[in-house]
């Protein structure tokens, strides 16, 4: 059983490893970092970022605003996907998530970066989700919410236009090493064994469809935001990819997601 979420303010008195989580959202990236340290057995404290809000306790303490992030000890905070990777490689040898073999080292990092990367799927999911509520009035709570997030993130009219082949053409790559994964008998998407790219792609599907209300207990309004369909998306996402997310959530992951206070 995991320790109760802490404040910034209380996570500063703390030692070992600390997981900078946003309340009430399975953030992808903050899914995906999680599922590092759970699949590995890695013990961990949550920590409290508020979506939306200015977080200054939280920036004071590490330097920057948003989620995950992690700090273990006394080091600096680390908050890239690639970081946490590497981090939670070095606190515990086992299970591996990146592959001893080089080729299959390249290809899972060329795909995570298609995922969690720059104008990867996430990335381009995002614009998605904002889009809507930076079109709402600049009173309105919903676009104040995300305005300081598009900001920082470069959303823009533009970006949310293109974001749906981009995300649709992740996907089919997705699919396609799924399926051919499948076809060699393996459940994983790399090489024979659990990888950081399944963990990852488990914690970003929630971007397509989220898991069940008694598995995430997300807030109706962001379950919709989440799940908002585009037939470019529909098309490119295979049954057999979301059986993935269910099956690495199943045998590997955290239920039901503890999303905090």
């Amino acid at each position: 059983m995991n320790n109760p979420w802490l404040t910034p303010e209380e996570a500063q008195n703390h030692d070992g490893l600390r997981l900078v989580l946003t309340v009430g959202v399975p953030g992808p990236w903050g899914e995906g970092a999680k599922g590092l340290l759970v699949a590995k057995g890695i013990p961990f404290r949550r920590v409290i970022q508020q979506p939306g809000e200015p977080n200054e306790t939280l920036f004071a303490w590490t330097g920057e605003i948003n989620a995950p992030q992690a700090v273990y000890e006394d080091r600096a905070a680390l908050n890239r996907w690639n970081d946490l990777i590497f981090l939670a490689e070095s606190l515990e040898e086992t299970p591996p998530l990146v592959p001893e073999d080089p080729s299959d080292r390249a290809q899972m990092f060329g795909l995570l970066h298609e995922l969690c990367g720059q104008d990867g799927f996430g990335w381009n999911r995002r614009q998605m989700l904002f889009a809507p509520l930076l079109s709402l009035p600049t009173d309105h709570p919903g676009r104040r919410s995300v305005e300081s997030m598009a900001q920082r993130y470069g959303c823009s009219e533009g970006g949310a236009h293109r974001a749906p082949r981009r995300c649709a053409e992740v996907l089919s790559m997705l699919a396609q090493q799924c399926s051919e994964q499948l076809s060699r008998g393996s459940q994983f998407l790399i090489g024979n064994q659990l990888s950081a790219l399944d963990i990852y792609w488990a914690a970003f599907a929630a971007l397509i469809e989220p898991l069940p209300a008694e598995l995430c207990a997300m807030p109706p309004g962001m379950r919709a935001g989440y799940g908002q369909r585009h037939p470019l998306i529909d098309a490119a996402t295979s049954p057999e990819l979301m059986a993935h997310r269910d099956r690495i959530y199943a045998e590997h992951l955290e239920l039901p997601i503890d999303l905090g206070p």
